[in-house]
């Protein structure tokens, strides 16, 4: 029975989900394309669709999150109409994309501020180490990203006077430790950078960490001795251990500065706090009303849930309004997301000369009221898009994980071409992989491949969560015929859990689909105009954070290996 109701929904939702221009008559178009299928593997679409979770807004309204899908610790500025946004990206490659708008709500991909080895190595590196929490800001025309790069050398700042890149290489700051820094300019010139580190002398108890502050010089690069200065310890009030004091940001509102930071931790607990001082030399106090944005309070089972709601940071637009972008998470079956920390807007409203993002108890609401003054705008389409892979060179939607050496990957006539590696994705070794965000619990993603006939590579379309997580769906040769199989990796032990034999021969196109919903996630391959189910549905879950750990989301795309 289960295996007649996989074959409906991939009929139904997924023919509809994943015929690509591209598709139609890809077999002539592969014959028409012979240089190109002088290559070992080949790609000649990509397409990924969420048919069932796309979020919409009444006129004048945006649906939140803004961005869906792997979009972690946002950080905001502002260069004239244009604001421009950067968030996480771990190990992968390229690294820190940067986001722009002009109405805060529809974001362009245009590019990375990390895009060379020159910058920056994560080779080896697990996918949920490499880059945290940056902060970008503008100031006197130039961009500056100021970030941590776990296990690969610490803190540092890049620049770059148009944000597209190209960026500068790192400037390590080697005396500020720990994460999550921050730069602030103030309006007397003088310059400081905020961070999260140990606290002084042992911590009192898990969790415990404090906002240390130093005072940087721009033109000699380098921090000033002996500013180091203790700015918070442990949180709003330390004699209820509060943990994970982190991601500072500063502020100055007429003539306070504020001190916004995370606390509780990225899970449910997360929360985001404030506080102020009259002077940056004398204490910042804690706000009696904090948290200012937590869902933390809410109950379980709520509609369109919102959790792990916190790490903000905020901008004020030409109308006068405040505005926060923040980390949060859609969970199904109340804690699961397999789609990692997406970016969420909502407006800051100032009481008694205090932010406030939302009240208490008060559930992130799935639409809001525009900013004054901006209308909707093109922007990139996280939800559904797709590759025809035109061009010359990737589309910047396309990530691998650690190494930024893509000598195995070519635009080539129109398709995408692979020299596979021999390194299965369950290494952390350079894998020939390359994937882009899943969105929303419920998606469609799907291409046509062709392996050539001498070739003994094996080759699809991957979920990856990380080495020790993840689903392939490849086809191989077998016999002079492709067979598919759906391999499973859950905590490292691989699993072949389907194979199922086809008539199509080896070096003929074969289309491949993965669809996910929620907790199930699915495999297919097309046979003669027929969508044919790869074993029964499997267990999803292993790619949501709450079991494989870490930090990231799942990215989805092509694999191919030796």
């Amino acid at each position: 029975m289960k295996q007649r109701v996989i074959l409906s929904l991939l009929t139904g939702l997924l023919m509809t989900g994943c015929n690509s221009p591209g598709s139609s008559g890809s077999a002539q178009q592969a014959a028409a394309k012979p240089e190109a299928m002088s290559a070992e593997v080949t790609f000649d679409w990509f397409k990924y669709a969420t048919p069932n979770n796309r979020p919409t807004a009444p006129a004048g309204e945006f649906a939140n999150p803004v961005l869906p899908g792997f979009y972690p610790d946002p950080s905001i500025t502002k260069k004239g109409e244009d604001y421009y946004l950067t968030t996480s990206s771990f190990s992968y490659t390229p690294g820190l994309p940067i986001l722009r708008s002009k109405n805060l709500t529809d974001w362009e991909l245009v590019g990375y501020a990390l895009d060379r080895e020159a910058q920056m190595e994560f080779s080896g590196s697990r996918i949920s180490r490499g880059i945290f929490a940056p902060t970008i800001r503008y100031h006197d025309g130039l961009f500056y990203i100021i970030t941590t790069a776990i296990d690969n050398g610490g803190n540092f700042i890049i620049t770059a006077s148009d944000p597209a890149g190209p960026w500068s290489e790192p400037i390590w700051l080697q005396e500020v430790g720990g994460i999550d820094p921050d730069i602030f300019f103030d309006d007397d010139g003088r310059v400081y950078i905020t961070h999260n580190e140990a606290p002084p002398g042992e911590p009192l108890y898990n969790g415990h960490r404090a906002i240390w502050m130093w005072e940087y010089d721009p033109a000699a690069q380098k921090v000033l001795p002996d500013s180091r200065k203790l700015l918070v310890n442990g949180g709003v009030d330390i004699s209820q251990e509060p943990i994970w004091i982190e991601a500072p940001h500063i502020y100055k509102v007429n003539d306070w500065y504020y001190l916004s930071c995370a606390e509780g931790g990225t899970g449910p607990q997360h929360s985001q706090v404030v506080f102020r001082t009259r002077s940056l030399d004398e204490p910042f106090i804690p706000y009696e009303n904090n948290p200012i944005l937590t869902q933390r309070d809410l109950s379980w089972p709520r509609p369109n849930p919102v959790d792990t709601a916190g790490h903000a940071d905020m901008i004020q637009t030409d109308a006068g309004e405040w505005w926060a972008v923040f980390l949060g998470t859609r969970p199904y079956e109340n804690f699961l997301y397999n789609t990692g920390r997406d970016t969420f807007l909502l407006p800051v409203e100032w009481r008694n000369e205090w932010p406030h993002i939302l009240p208490a108890k008060t559930p992130i609401p799935p639409t809001s009221p525009r900013p004054a003054g901006l209308s909707k705008q093109q922007g990139t389409d996280f939800y559904d898009w797709s590759d025809e892979f035109n061009g010359n060179q990737l589309s910047v939607r396309w990530q691998t994980p650690r190494d930024f050496d893509r000598h195995w990957v070519s635009i080539e006539n129109g398709v995408l071409a692979m020299s596979p590696l021999e390194n299965p994705l369950y290494t952390k070794e350079m894998v020939s992989y390359v994937g882009s965000h899943q969105a929303a619990a419920s998606f469609a993603a799907s291409t046509e491949v062709t392996i050539a006939k001498a070739s003994t590579a094996e080759a699809g379309l991957a979920a990856f969560q990380s080495a020790a997580y993840h689903y392939f769906l490849g086809v191989r040769g077998e016999q002079g015929h492709y067979e598919a199989f759906v391999e499973q990796v859950v905590d490292g032990k691989v699993t072949t859990v389907a194979r199922r034999a086809l008539t199509t021969e080896v070096g003929e196109p074969v289309k491949v689909k993965v669809h996910g919903e929620g907790a199930l996630i699915e495999f297919a391959v097309e046979q003669k105009g027929e969508w044919l189910a790869v074993g029964e549905p499997q267990d999803a879950t292993w790619l949501s954070t709450q079991k494989a750990g870490g930090f990231v989301g799942t990215t989805i795309g092509p694999h191919a290996r030796k």
